[in-house]
């Protein structure tokens, strides 16, 4: 029999689950009928029998433990003034629950500038920029000291300051200097035979448009006495004009007349005989000494001159 009960019930009536244990069953315990122990409803009552509850008997789900009570409803009037707390907003552990665990507040997400970033790349660009100013600083000392080394030879640079000199040099020149080679108008060259100056056929170079003409009969002839500054193989050039039909004449050079006549052909392939549109030139190689050279031009048996001259001009090279 259970502590504070003298009724006569059996035990394992006493036991509201005793029905669920082998032993109860076997005893002849059921589920209790009408409410009791552990259930709502009062119990049966037994005649003559007094019953003392071990707990106080609440009805299931009356009463639910670990959870704030609820508080009663505040009219807005009743509400308290501005600036002193309410009662519908208590902190939490007025109600009965846990005590709240403050959060240290958060910063703001998002990134700002990243100032360390720029200062790092700002030292950066600095140092390549000294260490670029250095380098090159070494290198020019480099090359100074180099060129210094080899004009000295020795090794040691020279100290003396170079001088120039304020008043030209009085000294002559060891350069040679180029040779103008000759170059003369036909008209102020010596004539013979039948060849006389003339400037009635227009497109003449000469000095007033003056050329040699005449030079159609046999022993005819201009010579150049031409003064080369070294001796060699040169071209002999000369202007002509023919009336569109192919001449020639004979070349003798200090004494020594050509095996070939010089061409004064119809280069320009010209159908017109008037003078003024046929004037072309011809070259051909002579071998001149250094000093004074006698250049003839003349019309010999066999050759056939009707040809204007305008001038003769020696320039570098011989035959190709």
């Amino acid at each position: 029999m259970a502590a504070g009960n003298d009724g006569g019930n059996k035990p394992e009536d006493d036991d509201p689950f005793g029905y669920l244990y082998e032993d109860g069953q076997a005893a002849g315990a059921r589920a209790p009928q009408g409410g009791g122990y552990g259930y709502p409803g009062p119990a049966p009552a037994q005649p003559g029998v007094p019953r003392t509850s071990y707990n106080q008997v609440r009805t299931v789900g009356e009463r639910q433990y670990g959870q704030p009570q609820q508080q009663p409803y505040v009219p807005p009037q009743q509400q308290a003034p501005y600036g002193q707390p309410h009662a519908q907003y208590a902190a939490p552990e007025t109600y009965g629950g846990p005590p709240t665990r403050q959060v240290p507040p958060q910063p703001p997400r998002g990134r700002g500038p990243n100032t360390r970033g720029i200062l790092i790349g700002a030292i950066a660009v600095v140092a390549v920029v000294v260490v670029g100013i250095a380098a090159a600083v070494i290198s020019n000392s480099g090359d100074k000291d180099d060129k210094g080394n080899q004009a000295g030879g020795s090794g040691t640079p020279s100290t003396a300051p170079s001088q120039s000199s304020e008043e030209p040099s009085t000294d002559p020149s060891t350069e040679p200097t180029p040779a103008e080679l000759p170059k003369q108008d036909a008209a102020t060259l010596k004539l013979g035979g039948s060849a006389g100056t003339e400037k009635t056929v227009k497109g003449a170079e000469g000095v007033d448009g003056t050329y040699v003409s005449g030079f159609n009969q046999v022993g005819a002839s201009v010579t150049w006495k031409a003064n080369m500054p070294t001796e060699g193989e040169y071209r002999l050039t000369v202007r002509y004009a023919i009336p569109a039909v192919d001449a020639n004449a004979t070349l003798t050079v200090n004494g020594k007349a050509n095996s070939s006549p010089l061409g004064l052909k119809n280069f320009v392939h010209s159908t017109d005989p008037n003078l003024e549109k046929n004037w072309q030139t011809t070259w051909a190689p002579v071998t001149l000494q250094k000093g004074d050279n006698e250049i003839k031009i003349s019309c010999e048996t066999g050759n056939q001159c009707n040809v204007l001259l305008d001038w003769l001009e020696v320039t570098p090279g011989g035959p190709n």
